[in-house]
């Protein structure tokens, strides 16, 4: 695998502004080619032409330019012994996130019956664990079979995982696996110290090698650099191949967790990391994930502008609230979109 981190040309290199606008216009790196430098550049493009190349990329990609609606439930909230700084489920926080026991099948399958009702064509199930135990995978292999009954996609996010998990879990019908790198190499340590790097890579690759399909992201705004977001962008994009879904955060600060007093990311700097995921990922389906909700309608409708076209769709998204399905609809309805089931003829109503 590439190491992302080792840069092409380095930023200070740059002579100017002109010369940083040069290298984003220059020939679009191919999959596993892009440098830190060469994805700075596309972030210090004016807004207006950054806007632009991600829009003509995505219009390349995906000429219908529908949203993906993704509804995630919490099979097993809380009760987490990992500290990521942002998490309200880690077990050493004092937050308002109790821990609770593993859902049952038959109320995870209500769960998805509704989210199918309401339009969701993926089913994510997160669970608070470091790793599952092969006694977990037999319970989540369960609910994934009876999902994928209910003609949904079905993803799940469960930890860490080992070659044989990663197995078991393709054999009962998985068809995504989402495990973020969360942000870049050398910011991670001052978020999280209880997983390694290597290890959330190790996971990714288990999950290729059973041959399912990867979601992978990340949380932007949690008091890295823009060379740092660059740096985790790089990374994705250089993946091999890079993740067919990619979820970007917004930092949801969450009283008693190690981020809470965290200043909020610029709104066009959220923009501006979508326009560049967009552009560096161009088949990926990029999503508005956590954090959506504090961002606004203005924010979002830019969002979708610079090239997002995947959204996690319901009231709650894990242990944050989420806009509601009927305030969801009513935006893609606002601005022309449609969802990704809709046939062409089709808009929301």
């Amino acid at each position: 695998m590439q190491d992302t981190q080792t840069v092409e040309k380095p930023l200070t290199q740059f002579k100017s502004k002109a010369e940083l606008h040069q290298s984003a216009n220059a020939e679009i790196a191919a999959p596993g080619e892009w440098s830190v430098a060469q994805i700075e550049a596309l972030f210090a493009l004016p807004f207006n032409e950054l806007m632009l190349k991600a829009q003509e990329t995505h219009k390349a990609y995906f000429p219908e330019g529908d949203v993906e609606l993704a509804t995630l439930l919490s099979i097993k909230t809380g009760g987490c012994p990992e500290d990521c700084g942002y998490c309200p489920q880690a077990a050493r926080y004092d937050t308002d996130v109790k821990a609770e026991k593993l859902m049952g099948l038959e109320e995870v399958l209500e769960a998805a019956k509704a989210a199918k009702a309401a339009g969701s064509n993926r089913f994510c199930m997160g669970a608070a664990w470091r790793e599952p135990k092969d006694r977990d995978i037999e319970k989540v292999t369960a609910m994934i079979k009876g999902v994928k009954a209910l003609g949904l996609e079905t993803c799940a996010t469960l930890g860490m995982l080992e070659a044989d998990q990663a197995q078991a879990l393709q054999e009962a019908g998985l068809d995504f696996y989402n495990h973020n790198l969360d942000t870049s190499e050398d910011f991670y340590r001052s978020v999280i110290s209880t997983r390694g790097y290597q290890d959330r890579l190790d996971t990714i690759s288990n999950v290729r090698a059973a041959g399912m399909s990867v979601c992978c992201g990340g949380i932007v705004g949690m008091g890295e650099s823009r060379e740092q977001r660059a740096a985790f962008l790089a990374r994705l994009a250089n993946l091999s191949p890079y993740p067919e879904s990619v979820p970007i955060n917004h930092l949801v600060p969450v009283a008693g967790t190690p981020l809470a007093d965290q200043k909020p990311l610029d709104p066009l700097e959220f923009v501006r990391t979508i326009a560049v995921a967009r552009i560096t990922m161009p088949k990926a389906r990029v999503r508005l994930s956590a954090g959506r909700q504090e961002l606004g309608r203005a924010v979002q409708a830019m969002c979708f502008l610079a090239g997002a076209n995947s959204i996690f769709y319901g009231e709650q998204l894990l242990t944050t609230g989420n806009p509601e399905a009927e305030q969801d609809r009513a935006l893609l309805a606002e601005l022309g979109l449609k969802t990704k089931q809709s046939s062409k003829a089709e808009v929301l109503i």
